[in-house]
Formats: C-alpha cells, sequence, structure tokens
C-alpha cells in the first residue's frame, strides 16, 4: 500500500511580476490571432467556386500557397522574432504553446465538429485571475 502525497502551491506575484505577465499574456494573444487570421484568409481564399469569386471582396491567395500549419507558423514566428521587438519579451517557448493551442482547436473542429476557432478579445491565466 503506497500513500501519494500531493502539495498545492499558491504563486503570489509581486506587482512588477504581474505586470510582466500581463505584457506576455498581451503578446500571446497577438500571436495567437494573427496566426488564426493567417489561417481564416487561406480558407476563406479556397471556399468560393473560381467562377463565383469576386475579385473586390475575397480573399486572394496564390493557389500554390500551403496550408498554415503549426510547423510552418512556429518557422514564421522565429523569423519574426528578429524584427519586431515585442516577441522577444516572453520565452519562444511561450508563444509556441500559444500557436499549440491554436492547432488543438483546429484539431477539435476537424476531428470532433466543434466550431471554427474564435479571435482571442483577452487571454488569461488561472494564476493571473486568483491574483
Amino acid at each position: 500500500m503506497s500513500i501519494t502525497v500531493n502539495y498545492e502551491y499558491k504563486l503570489k506575484p509581486t506587482a512588477q511580476q504581474v505586470k510582466t505577465f500581463e505584457a506576455w499574456l498581451t503578446v500571446c494573444k497577438k500571436v495567437y490571432n494573427f496566426a488564426l487570421r493567417e489561417r481564416k484568409d487561406w480558407v476563406n481564399s479556397r471556399k468560393s467556386a473560381v467562377n463565383a469569386c469576386s475579385l473586390v471582396s475575397e480573399y486572394i491567395l496564390p493557389a500554390d500557397a500551403p496550408r498554415p500549419t503549426y510547423y510552418s507558423q512556429c518557422k514564421s514566428l522565429t523569423a519574426a522574432k528578429k524584427n519586431i521587438e515585442e516577441l522577444t519579451e516572453p520565452h519562444i517557448h511561450v508563444l509556441q504553446q500559444t500557436l499549440r493551442q491554436l492547432e488543438a482547436a483546429f484539431v477539435s473542429m476537424w476531428e470532433r465538429g466543434h466550431g471554427f476557432p474564435r479571435f482571442k478579445k483577452k487571454m488569461r491565466y488561472d494564476c493571473l485571475s486568483r491574483c
């Protein structure tokens, strides 16, 4: 017979740490929404029939443009970090996890019949909402 002991710790970040976390969450929201927009544009560019699309109001992407995936967007994110200073604040794994969440939302849409992923207005995590 074995006994399992669980410990629960409550984070009590300082005001400066909360400010840093909020800045990271804002960057994560922007990365998520940008990646979602990229995927949504790709889907919308392939939605209508060729003879029915409007050149004015439809998305126009090259026909051979590959579908945005987690891996292609991670590669783009790495390249964007060199040009956009805001992306250098959080660690790259934090931003990649945001892209992984978007990928999971798309997998849920395809496999489980959930709706199309929505844009994020605010990203919150449990430890920050209880501070």
